[in-house]
């Protein structure tokens, strides 16, 4: 029996259709315009849809946790609940995401990821940011265990987590590049620039494609060196990430970088950690004591220390604080992510894609429902 939605403001990714159905099992069966559609025996309706704007359910390449629940806790019943609470925010394909910790550590991690992939197909790759990281520009990872970009272990740690790794977030100005990137692109994972402190100079040698958390730990904007924001926002060829909260990047930011880049070479993310979900109170990332305070994670230094953001709450966000439109906001949360990594069945909605998307309220944009290979998730 298939599932029906009826007479919904539609944004399939690459198109809008302000009067549309949708019919679905666990895939996209059929799509299109209402004055085409034609009902069928066994069609259920979903009622609650109707009405509502549907878009392509959240690509997220960069969180750690949330919840209580962090990636790096190695365990598998723990992990499997953090992905299926974050499918509540709208997340139908999720890059859970390390943190620079000790070998063992990320190890037990990426072994866990595996296993958990295995069965909750949400987890569609994983995101290995640092430890070949630059001190420097650290933010709230561990110093004691930063590492110059080492080939062979990123080989161990590839084999370790089944293959997933799909992204790496490293400093291209330390030593070991071109091998390391050349692994890495040979594996179809890409290459990302993150807390670095390289020079224009030196980056126009790397061969990464992606920036991450764009504006944050990394050598910022200069008028005599454009550091890592400046060459992300020179080269068209690079996808930059965004962290759509207000407090990472202020409005203005974000709109100068929605200007330069365009909706086609920005990512939404949360970089979220442990404490989202929870509001204020002591939390932890990486071994560190995190306070939360008005939507703000901090460790005892100052730096900010992730996000506490529903990925729901970015979307809204960028169409607030820029002038992003809806098709944007998609293009930046769904769209572009399923490009850039490969993940053919995501990102739009169209016949045979997986039945993944999100219903708004077209009033005030609050999420109502997720639907997640055709199965409706909702938080409580």
């Amino acid at each position: 029996m298939a599932k029906l939605l009826k007479n919904i403001d539609l944004y399939t990714g690459y198109q809008h259709i302000a009067d549309a159905y949708v019919r679905f099992t666990d895939v996209i069966q059929d799509v299109g315009y209402m004055v085409d559609f034609s009902e069928q025996a066994d069609d259920e309706l979903i009622a609650e849809a109707t009405g509502r704007l549907v878009v392509p359910g959240f690509i997220d390449v960069h969180k750690h946790g949330g919840y209580g629940l962090d990636t790096m806790d190695g365990d598998p019943d723990k992990l499997n609940n953090m992905v299926n609470l974050m499918v509540t925010e709208g997340i139908t394909s999720l890059f859970p995401t390390t943190i620079t910790q000790s070998p063992e550590n990320i190890e037990r991690a990426l072994v866990t990821i595996n296993q958990v992939a295995k069965k909750n197909l949400v987890i569609q790759g994983i995101h290995l940011e640092g430890p070949f990281i630059n001190k420097v520009f650290m933010g709230a990872q561990p110093e004691e265990y930063i590492i110059n970009p080492n080939t062979a272990l990123l080989k161990k740690w590839y084999a370790l987590s089944g293959e997933r790794i799909r992204l790496v977030t490293y400093a291209p100005e330390n030593g070991g590049i071109p091998d390391f990137e050349a692994f890495m692109l040979a594996h179809h994972i890409v290459p990302s620039i993150g807390h670095s402190n390289a020079t224009r100079a030196q980056l126009c040698h790397s061969r990464a494609t992606h920036i991450t958390h764009l504006y944050n730990a990394q050598r910022p904007l200069h008028h005599r060196e454009p550091g890592v924001t400046g060459h992300g926002m020179i080269e068209e060829a690079i996808t930059g990430e965004l962290i759509a909260d207000g407090f990472h990047i202020t409005p203005d930011m974000l709109e100068l970088a929605f200007r330069l880049k365009g909706a086609q070479r920005l990512e939404l993310i949360t970089d979220s950690m442990r404490a989202e979900g929870l509001g204020d109170g002591i939390s932890e990332l990486g071994g560190q004591k995190v306070t939360v305070k008005d939507k703000q994670a901090r460790l005892d230094n100052g730096h900010l220390a992730g996000s506490v953001l529903a990925y729901d709450d970015a979307f809204r966000n960028i169409q607030t604080m820029t002038s992003a439109s809806i098709q944007d906001a998609v293009q930046m949360s769904s769209v572009n992510q399923a490009l850039e990594f490969g993940l053919t069945q995501k990102g739009h909605l169209a016949i045979g894609k997986d039945a993944d998307f999100n219903l708004f309220n077209k009033k005030d944009m609050r999420l109502q429902a997720t639907y997640s290979m055709g199965r409706r998730f909702a938080r409580e």
